[in-house]
């Protein structure tokens, strides 16, 4: 058998694990639930009132469906950026359950180098990590087609480049941090924190607008930071056009774009999209390299021994 093709048994293998786990796979959901249910209970309603509240500032009323289409659209930028990185570091919990019952060991005892059993655990978590966003993101469109959709075709491909971007972004960064975990308490611990922590300090859960002006400075050197950036703006983008082609001005239109994170400012400046891309990809290849060095040096701790 080829290493090629080792890899590739690895990585169906490490996916198996993960769906045929029916209790990882619940706990990986955690965060998209929750989020949906407080958006039906609550934040539905808050969010509705505030772009009204916006709308009526420049004396315009807009329509109910390109409102509840916008609320929509707010909340699941939110979803699919911060479950990016929760689902990645949820579902990477295989790689940590072959260290803790002895699998891993088993596994380096075959014929099989150790990069490439590494990379089949980075891979076969980026491919579940993607299906799982991409199973979330067809639920928001479809949810989005019903109460009110305005998104261009140049947009929904935009949508899935970012979550793309911020697949990978999630599944590197579980990728280095639990390198460094074998234990299922430290696991749970790191798995929790993510989970509670994340979408506050990435900006996810409510505009940067409602944060003090250092607080937003703080938030905007996170990278994490700029995923929720890219996901928001081409989620609102074709709404807010919508409500420019109604007659909001131009004014309107920034002050709904600043006031809900549709543009990001850090140190009084706004982030253009490109840059946002640059930082996020920039973190990636960081993040990368770190992986890389990291396999290299357990390796060859471990051929030492």
């Amino acid at each position: 058998m080829t290493e090629l093709r080792k890899f590739w048994a690895l990585t169906l293998r490490n996916i198996k694990c993960y769906f045929k786990d029916k209790f990882l796979f619940f706990v990986s959901l955690i965060t998209p639930m929750i989020l949906l249910v407080l958006f039906a209970t609550f934040l539905r309603t808050v969010y509705i009132d505030s772009f009204k509240g916006i709308l009526g500032l420049f004396g315009m009323e807009a329509e109910e469906r390109v409102i509840n289409g916008l609320a929509g659209s707010w909340l699941f930028s939110s979803v699919m950026s911060v479950c990016s990185v929760t689902v990645a570091v949820c579902s990477n919990a295989v790689m940590i359950q072959d260290k803790i019952d002895g699998t891993v060991n088993d596994l380096r005892i075959a014929p099989v180098e150790s990069a490439t059993l590494s990379l089949s655990y980075f891979v076969g978590n980026f491919i579940v990590t993607l299906i799982v966003m991409l199973a979330a993101l067809a639920v928001g469109f479809v949810y989005l087609a019903v109460v009110g959709w305005y998104i261009t075709v140049t947009g929904v491909l935009l949508i899935l480049a970012d979550t793309l971007c911020c697949v990978l972004f999630g599944t590197l960064l579980a990728g280095v941090v639990e390198s460094f975990i074998s234990q299922q308490g430290a696991l749970s611990a790191f798995s929790s924190l993510v989970s509670s922590l994340y979408g506050f300090i990435c900006g996810a859960y409510m505009p940067l607008s409602q944060f003090s002006v250092g607080m937003r400075n703080v938030i905007g050197v996170l990278p994490g930071t700029y995923g929720v950036g890219i996901m928001r703006k081409h989620f609102m983008q074709g709404y807010v056009e919508e409500l420019s082609r109604q007659g909001l001005s131009e004014e309107g239109v920034k002050a709904f774009m600043d006031g809900f994170d549709g543009n990001l400012y850090v140190g009084g400046r706004q982030i253009p999209t490109w840059a946002m891309y640059t930082i996020l990809l920039g973190t990636c290849a960081v993040l990368l390299a770190a992986y890389i060095v990291i396999v290299v040096c357990q390796s060859r701790r471990r051929t030492h021994k």
